[in-house]
């Protein structure tokens, strides 16, 4: 009898600890903040207020200002953007040689054409 109330006991302890461990896990994403409005329990994956979310779509091409940081960075002095399309960004500039152009594509990360 002793034994079978303890074999009934560890499995009734082994089933509330797997209904516990869920619901334990899913309370993490919860934060309580205190303001000018009062308490406040708020959801972190549903606050519009998060910045540290990852935009999965990034940026679709190459900043012009990338583009000019990278021609200035190769050599180019009064560097500026003569020409923008949606496949490419052509900076002008002058070198020691005269002046000198460079185009970029119009990707994520401004690859050199």
């Amino acid at each position: 009898m002793r034994q079978s109330l303890q074999f009934v006991l560890v499995g009734l302890a082994a089933i509330t600890g797997l209904t516990i461990s869920p619901t334990i896990a899913a309370a993490q994403d919860l934060e309580l903040r205190i303001g000018p409005g009062g308490l406040g329990v708020y959801d972190r994956d549903r606050d519009p207020e998060r910045y540290d979310r990852y935009d999965r779509r990034g940026r679709q091409g190459c900043d012009p200002d990338d583009a000019l940081d990278i021609a200035r960075s190769e050599g180019l002095r009064r560097a500026q953007i003569i020409r923008m399309s949606s496949r490419s960004i052509v900076v002008q500039g002058m070198t020691r040689r005269g002046p000198e152009r460079m185009t970029f594509a119009n990707q994520r990360g401004c690859p050199e054409i």
